[in-house]
């Protein structure tokens, strides 16, 4: 009877994981400096890091983090958690609760300052079709709420 084997997983060098990543090699290394992977890389009897497919995915979080404005001291906070292992989800619900609470005001903030914009808009436009000039892209208020903006 054969026992199956499974193919080993794949392993990847710092230049593949930036690569695959879209991340630079400076940033890899700067978030391994400042232990925002949740365990120690791996390294090669040479020195040279190596990352496995769980790497891929945690640098995807970590970008969406960062683009979502978490601070690098929260993703660290994170990262810490779950480095540390089982047994503190709660805090890691709580960390992404407060998160998702910022991004929700922040995202009430910008919806309000673009009514404000787009109000502005039609009040220019307004004034300008009074004068009599024509303004492109005005017919019906396009561009203005009405979802091709």
């Amino acid at each position: 009877m054969a026992i199956e084997q499974s193919a080993p997983a794949p392993v990847y060098r710092i230049g593949e994981l930036a690569a695959l990543t879209g991340m630079s090699v400076h940033t890899l290394r700067w978030y391994e400096a400042r232990g925002l992977f949740p365990a120690d890389i791996p390294r090669t009897s040479t020195g040279r890091r190596v990352y496995g497919e769980q790497a891929i995915g945690w640098l995807r979080l970590l970008a969406r983090l960062r683009d979502s404005g978490m601070p690098v001291s929260e993703i660290s906070k994170y990262a810490e958690l779950v480095r540390a292992g089982d047994g503190n989800e709660h805090e890691r619900v709580e960390l992404m609760e407060a998160h998702a609470r910022s991004l929700d005001e922040q995202i009430d903030r910008l919806l309000a300052s673009r009514e404000v914009i787009r109000t502005k808009i039609r009040a220019y436009r307004h004034l300008l079709a009074e004068r009599g000039i024509d303004v492109p892209g005005a017919e019906a208020g396009a561009g203005v709420g009405d979802g091709r903006d």
